[in-house]
């Protein structure tokens, strides 16, 4: 991979999320200060704050979904249509794919949430999500994620899942290709991603509930 690779945060969340608190305004501030070329938007089922920063010029902006599905969380990227929750994986999977985007398995060793290893065998994942600054126990996630995606012979991808501001940039891909959408989804799907990152620090994830709980009093 080349140093010109692009930076993203392909796994980021706004207040249009409903554990979100990141402003659409906060997230172009916060990844630029964090030296991203781009992030994905991955709101829980949900594509409206995606869609109203998908053209914004000071930074690249994947439209994403983190869909629900029956069985964990998918990542669907570069779709702008609503894919519905609660339905199993592999339909799931099907719909990303009818809609242009591809579908990646989040955090699938977290231990509170994400699809298992059982779930993931077998399925039409186009990349595995390796690291995820959000999952706890974050080493033992990141490396079971990452032994996964060798088994399986799948992408690796890294992202945040920040909900709150401060999170966005702790875990990234470097990811070698040109700025358009389809470029970037499709040298993921090619395996042309290194993921780095780190676990979002407590003093943030503190931060971050507090703030979450003011929202609710509000």
């Amino acid at each position: 991979m080349n140093i010109l690779a692009l930076k993203i945060d392909l796994h980021v969340h706004t207040y249009y999320s409903l554990d979100g608190i990141t402003t659409l305004k906060q997230l172009v501030a916060y990844s630029r200060k964090q030296g991203l070329d781009g992030v994905a938007i991955t709101d829980h089922d949900t594509i409206q704050g995606a869609l109203k920063l998908v053209n914004n010029w000071e930074l690249i902006v994947i439209p994403g979904i983190e869909v629900s599905t029956l069985h964990g969380h998918v990542l669907a990227l570069n779709v702008t249509e609503l894919v519905p929750p609660n339905l199993s994986v592999v339909e799931t999977i099907q719909r990303i794919h009818e809609l242009g985007g591809i579908a990646v398995a989040a955090h699938p060793f977290a231990m509170l949430k994400g699809l298992r290893m059982r779930m993931c065998r077998g399925l039409n994942f186009d990349a595995i999500e390796v690291i995820n600054s959000a999952a706890f126990p974050f080493s033992m996630s990141t490396y079971f994620n990452r032994k996964l995606a060798v088994n399986l012979n799948l992408p690796q991808t890294g992202g945040s899942d920040a909900h709150y501001a401060s999170e966005i940039g702790s875990a990234y891909t470097l990811i070698d290709a040109g700025s358009e959408i389809d470029e970037i989804t499709k040298a993921i799907k090619r395996g042309a991603t290194v993921p780095f990152g780190r676990a979002i620090p407590w003093r943030i994830r503190l931060e971050k509930e507090i703030l979450s709980l003011k929202r609710k009093l509000q």
